[in-house]
């Protein structure tokens, strides 16, 4: 895990390669084609945030970071732990803009975390800051469970919920093989699941590290809107050929689709907010965006009946029910360059250098205004 201390010598050297690294320039936001709304203005936003870091605009005490470099050469991307966040930004991938708002930005060539060929810049939900060092490592105070699982009581929440309102600024441009559904696209928050390897080891059917929630936002770069979009990982083991994302459409259109959304899409720069509720066994789902119609979801994670109400007969007949889960938020970067046969590798273009890949489009930037997790809310059926 890196340290603050390491990332302030950075700041004292050039550094060649991806990018000139910092925690220590101020930053502006990335250009968009749609004006900020006066509600996502704040009132300070004629302020530099030179003297700010996001974890003293956001709270961020319930969470760790991940970024695309490699600072201490584990050979991994590097991880931000919450006890660092609170005074933490780093040129390109992480700061505030000129609205006091929370940028995240990823290439699509970087390092990489040990189990994705994607990029990001990301949030990792953690609960306690002294377990914080021991995510991934079977702890169950680092994650939250359903109301169903059979040790609930262990975990450091029964349910959860996060609420966010975003923008997508930038998605990549370029993409080897543009009729691959990753292709363009960026995720801005999930629920995953921890991989497990006792669990695995039991053969009961969990543990394997899937993502009941991804929620996209996907713009081809003839369209003057994208689609946001949210999947569901079927929960089985990876090489098996029914893992596959089920995708449910928000506005726009989904997961595989090339057609142009038009005015039911969402357009760079536009604001938009998403609430995940997790409550009982249930996940609750609400979309808002002051130009379109709210929507809302709902999918019991304890079984495999999907958000339409009908079986899934390839999914897990429990679904989540026995998982350990967290969310995650920021920029996943989509856009692989990983160049082979699976759907999920568009083998988008890369170099490595951030402003010849910035110059090129070939990077994802999102904003938050606003990020937030709290305790679940009830919720009636």
């Amino acid at each position: 895990m890196i340290t603050l201390k390491q990332t302030r010598l950075a700041c004292m050297a050039t550094v060649t390669g991806l990018v000139s690294l910092t925690a220590c320039t101020s930053h502006t936001a990335e250009p968009t084609n749609t004006a900020l709304s006066a509600s996502t203005t704040s009132a300070n936003s004629k302020t530099s945030s030179a003297h700010k870091t996001p974890g003293q605009v956001f709270d961020l005490s319930k969470w760790n970071l991940t970024i695309p470099l490699d600072l201490d050469q584990s050979g991994n991307a590097d991880t931000i732990s919450a006890k660092d966040l609170a005074s933490y930004q780093i040129a390109n991938y992480f700061y505030l803009d000129d609205n006091q708002h929370m940028v995240f930005a990823s290439p699509n060539k970087a390092i990489t975390t040990p189990n994705s060929t994607n990029t990001r810049s990301e949030l990792r939900q953690v609960f306690d800051e002294d377990t914080d060092d021991k995510v991934g490592e079977r702890n169950p105070k680092s994650y939250f469970a359903l109301a169903s699982h059979p040790q609930a009581e262990q975990f450091a929440s029964v349910g959860a919920r996060m609420e966010a309102s975003l923008k997508v600024n930038h998605v990549s441009l370029n993409a080897k093989y543009a009729d691959k559904p990753p292709a363009y696209s960026v995720v801005v928050g999930q629920i995953h699941a921890g991989k497990l390897d006792e669990i695995k080891e039991e053969g009961s059917g969990f543990g394997w590290g899937n993502e009941p929630l991804k929620i996209y936002y996907k713009k081809f770069p003839h369209h003057a809107t994208g689609s946001v979009f949210w999947n569901y990982e079927r929960n089985l083991v990876k090489d098996d050929p029914n893992r596959i994302d089920i995708d449910y459409p928000v506005w726009g259109h989904g997961w595989e689709s090339d057609e142009d959304p038009g005015a039911k899409g969402i357009a760079l720069g536009e604001e938009f907010s998403y609430i995940v509720n997790v409550y009982g066994d249930t996940m609750y789902l609400e979309f808002s965006s002051e130009n379109h119609p709210t929507v809302k979801h709902k999918i019991n994670l304890a079984n495999n009946q999907d958000a339409n109400g009908d079986i899934d007969q390839y999914d897990h007949p429990q679904g989540y029910l026995k998982d350990w889960l967290f969310f995650k938020a920021g920029a996943y970067n989509q856009c692989s360059t990983k160049d082979a046969p699976s759907f999920r590798y568009p083998a988008c273009p890369g170099t490595g250098d951030w402003q010849t890949d910035k110059a090129d489009g070939n990077y994802t930037s999102v904003t938050f205004s606003h990020l937030q997790l709290s305790a679940p809310k009830a919720m009636t059926e």
